[in-house]
């Protein structure tokens, strides 16, 4: 399986959170699957980090690398997307990760219901 990661659930599998779902937590050590984490979704955690909503105990190269995710990036392709996406949904590192996961055709791990609403296959 493909999986992409919504950001809380990148940070969540790093700490070993309890909120993670036995499913999440099954498709995220399964070495079949691959598990990959967002340009977009590094970005917001350096934003948060910065504004002090979120503090970092490590740098996010390290993240990435303690993860194990491979990292995707923003395309032209994922911009694209974008636009043809309804308005479910207004902050725009979701709407990127949604359009990322629909170009892309992978499943978005997320707990978030607004993403739910969206044409693409989530857990």
């Amino acid at each position: 399986m493909n999986c992409l990661v919504d950001t809380h659930i990148f940070i969540w599998s790093l700490n070993s959170s309890r909120k993670l779902s036995n499913k999440a937590q099954k498709i995220l050590k399964d070495p079949d699957n691959n598990i990959y984490v967002s340009t977009a979704s590094l970005w917001e955690i350096s934003i948060k980090n910065t504004a002090g909503k979120l503090s970092l105990k490590t740098t996010l190269a390290e993240m990435v690398s303690l993860s194990g995710f491979e990292v995707i990036p923003i395309m032209l392709s994922h911009v694209l997307q974008i636009g043809k996406l309804p308005l479910y949904h207004k902050d725009p590192f979701d709407r990127m990760l949604i359009a990322q996961a629909k170009a892309e055709k992978l499943n978005l791990i997320t707990t978030d219901q607004k993403i739910k609403k969206y044409d693409i296959p989530t857990t």
